[in-house]
């Protein structure tokens, strides 16, 4: 039956690693150690404990250091990924310098904004006249301009590129018992505009060489009522179509940057709405931030929430914390080798706009989730750690590639500044992040994972734009085109109160979507892990999705029992998967004859239809009777000069029916074809010559120069001096389907060119498929286009 999880007794201290416990030492040590053991729910921490080991996380890593700020401890977050342990970070402490935010200049009762009221943006008069002048209510109703934050640049950039629609607005649907829950839903979310500044936000570019943000003192939520036709159908489905991002846009200049569209369901005796909002302004943490403040605000407790946090706060953390040069010098060590864009199944496009892609989740194993968080604490690392890593697999596998580059969804709020984990805004930024799939062992790849999942963290506010120009793929092309996006989604037990407060009101669905052509969304639910993942049709989203656990199964599969393993030999593929490539796809077994030679088979068509038109060129042709005499007497003398089988034979012509005289010939004789192309240089045909030894040579006057002084035989087919020989078909005494047909030289491009010699069974095998795959209709009348030296068999 189903596992009660809530009849479970609660994780004591024995169901973590625990090394020898050491005290805390000194007030900053002991002050530390308190933090972590009410944020981890444990009695006690020794100074050399581990944070991931204990069952830490990023976004536990994100409210510690919110914790230590108020108390006055300041630390570079890197320390707790690098080396986590309590006595390391103890030890940072005071070796990062917090960024200085410059206040907000603009005064209450300004009649006018002047460049040097705006520390966060460069703009001069004219520009910021321009700007005020769109906002309704004018400079009264402007509160602050200042710079997008890195994120926030590239999702304005694919608004604008977008032809129709917008793939970064959002959508949830809610239902309502009755219209009054709808009101009071609308006026707590109205309730959150006004307490944040980012709700109260449109953005401004027409005219500027970098866009801002532009944040009003008063924006009222936009509603609309919809009136639906009952006799349409489903009123979400109505709702969703009328609102698809696929074609809605929200106008972002305008704030604030969502609307609640809702209307009345009568088949289902309730109202629907479907509050649409822009990335560009929220992205999940905050979402979860803005369901607590309308919490809050249904059960008339606004007043008790502590103040919003201004959105400008992460501005400057982004744009005055970490240097360019610093971005630039860790981007480029990891980088700079990379020349190619990492391609997952040829995936180019990264300018999409949501259109053409399907979305499946699929949750893990609760089993492996469990084995997946013990390997992580064994090893002293972040369960994300071991996902990235397991996402590496599967992008190298399926571009083909060892070393593999792929975006990775960062929280950005680790140096986000006071009170980053309870503000509003778009603080998450998609940034590079470099995997090594192939001879590493499994323990080192995921040791490298976490450090360079590590380092990332340090540079969380760095533009994509940055990074990329950091690499050596050119410009033109994407440095990756797939993403992660590991987020933490573990709810609490919702309480009486917030059962009271949302009482009527009920979330139906949300979607997301994003320009990328491939993305695993990957949700830590404190368990379990839910995986969905949204690809193009063409490469199947559940097909995605079962690789990447497949890949979780076999990296915690290695960890457990051979962590010395080759990651490159992990597999990513199901079961079912490997069963049907392996078995179903090569159930392919056909008979075919044997024992049969090339010319065998033309003999027996000969034999068939005579008269039928065998092979034309221009304005000549042969029937299959013609074309067979005249094999079988230049077949016949080529057995009197030594022909037997497996010799080889050389042939120089222009195309024509010479040619299709000849290699059958060659082949009745007993011998294997060496063509020798006359437009190859002559170095070329010289070498193949020396190389494969033929003991004769068929030319035509024309070809006849380009063999050079030669002591091999040189039979003319343009003198004919064996049209005198007998007409029957030859019989080669010995002759077997395994022997030689014919020898083709490769290219050279690695080097010499190499002879690759080609048995009758071989192309037996190859002409009995073709009849069984095209009708004799499609192969009566068959283009000869292909080269000579082209082996189509």
């Amino acid at each position: 039956g189903k596992l009660d999880r809530k009849a479970l007794p609660a994780p004591d201290q024995s169901a973590v690693i625990s090394r020898e416990y050491e005290a805390p030492q000194g007030e900053v040590e002991s002050a530390i150690a308190r933090i972590w053991q009410d944020l981890l729910k444990l009695e006690r921490v020794g100074r050399h404990d581990n944070f991931f080991e204990l069952g830490g996380h990023s976004l536990l890593a994100v409210k510690l250091i919110e914790r230590m700020r108020q108390i006055d401890l300041s630390a570079d977050v890197r320390v707790l990924f690098g080396q986590p342990t309590l006595a390391a970070l103890a030890a940072a402490v005071g070796g990062h310098a917090d960024v200085v935010v410059p206040a907000n200049l603009i005064p209450a009762g300004c009649t006018r904004i002047t460049p040097d009221m705006l520390p966060l943006a460069d703009l001069d008069q004219e520009a910021i006249d321009r700007i005020v002048a769109a906002v309704p209510g004018g400079v009264a109703n402007v509160q602050d301009i200042y710079a997008l934050a890195p994120l926030q640049e590239g999702i304005l950039y694919h608004h604008l590129a977008a032809e129709q629609g917008d793939p970064y607005v959002l959508q949830v649907m809610f239902g309502f018992d009755s219209r009054e829950r709808l009101q009071a839903f609308a006026q707590a979310l109205q309730s959150v505009v006004s307490r944040n500044d980012i709700l109260r936000t449109g953005m401004a570019w027409q005219g500027l060489e970098s866009p801002v943000q532009v944040v009003w003192r008063h924006a009222t939520l936009a509603l609309e009522e919809v009136g639906l036709d009952p006799a349409a159908g489903d009123a979400v489905r109505q709702l969703h179509e009328r609102f698809d991002p696929r074609h809605y846009r929200l106008d972002i200049a305008q704030a604030p940057l969502m609307r609640l569209a809702y209307a009345q369901d009568l088949a289902n005796q309730r109202w629907v709405g479907m509050l649409l909002f822009h990335h560009v302004a929220l992205d999940h943490t905050a979402l979860e931030v803005v369901v607590h403040e309308m919490q809050a605000s249904l059960l008339d407790q606004a007043e008790l929430l502590a103040p919003a946090v201004p959105y400008r706060n992460h501005v400057a953390q982004a744009r005055l914390g970490v240097s360019r040069e610093q971005h630039e010098a860790f981007f480029r060590d990891m980088l700079g080798d990379i020349d190619e864009p990492t391609l997952p199944f040829g995936l180019l496009n990264v300018q999409g706009d949501g259109s053409g892609i399907e979305e499946v989740q699929q949750g893990v194993d609760g089993a492996l989730a469990q084995r997946l968080r013990a390997q992580a604490r064994q090893l002293g690392v972040s369960a994300a750690s071991l996902v990235h890593l397991a996402w590496g697999q599967v992008v190298g596998r399926v571009s083909g590639r060892e070393e593999v580059v792929f975006g990775t969804v960062l929280m950005g709020r680790m140096q986000g500044g006071e009170g980053a984990d309870r503000a509003l805004g778009m603080f998450i930024n998609t940034l590079p992040l470099r995997v090594s799939v192939g001879h590493i062992d499994v323990r080192t790849g995921v040791k490298a994972t976490h450090a360079r999942l590590s380092g990332l963290l340090g540079h969380e506010h760095a533009s994509l734009a940055l990074a990329q120009r950091c690499s050596g793929v050119p410009a033109s092309l994407p440095l990756f085109s797939t993403l992660l996006n590991y987020r933490h989604s573990a709810g609490e037990a919702a309480s009486e109160q917030a059962i009271a407060a949302w009482h009527g009101i009920h979330t139906l669905g949300m979607e997301e979507r994003t320009n990328y052509p491939l993305c695993l969304n990957v949700d830590d639910l404190g368990e379990g892990f839910l995986l969905t993942t949204q690809a193009v049709v063409e490469v199947g989203a559940r097909r995605v999705c079962g690789y990447m656990h497949m890949a979780l199964e076999s990296l915690v599969q290695a960890l457990e029992h051979a962590p010395e393993a080759p990651l490159r030999e992990l597999s990513i593929v199901p079961v079912d998967e490997r069963e049907q490539l392996l078995v179903a796809f090569n159930a392919t077994d056909a008979e075919y004859p044997l024992e049969q030679t090339i010319h065998g088979l033309f003999e027996e068509q000969v034999a068939r239809t005579p008269d039928a038109l065998a092979v034309r060129h221009g304005r000549h042709q042969l029937n299959y009777r013609e074309l067979n005499g005249l094999a079988n007497r230049l077949a016949h003398y080529l057995r009197k000069q030594g022909v037997q089988p497996d010799s080889r034979v050389a042939i120089c012509v222009e195309r024509g029916l010479d040619m299709v005289v000849g290699l059958l010939a060659i082949l009745k004789a007993g011998g294997g074809y060496v063509p020798l192309d006359p437009t190859y240089p002559a170095d070329r045909i010289a070498y193949m010559l020396e190389d494969s030894a033929p003991a004769a040579i068929l030319v035509q006057a024309a070809t006849r120069g380009l063999l050079g002084e030669t002591v091999v035989p040189l039979i003319d087919l343009d003198k004919g001096i064996w049209q005198d020989e007998a007409a029957p078909n030859p019989q080669v005494d010995g002759l077997t389907s395994a022997h030689l047909a014919y020898v083709i030289y490769t290219s050279g491009s690695t080097g010499l060119p190499k002879g690759v010699m080609i048995e009758h069974r071989n192309t037996v095998n190859f002409l009995t498929w073709t009849h069984r795959s095209f009708d004799a209709q499609t192969l009566s009348k068959t283009l000869f286009s292909t080269s000579l030296n082209f082996d189509l068999a």
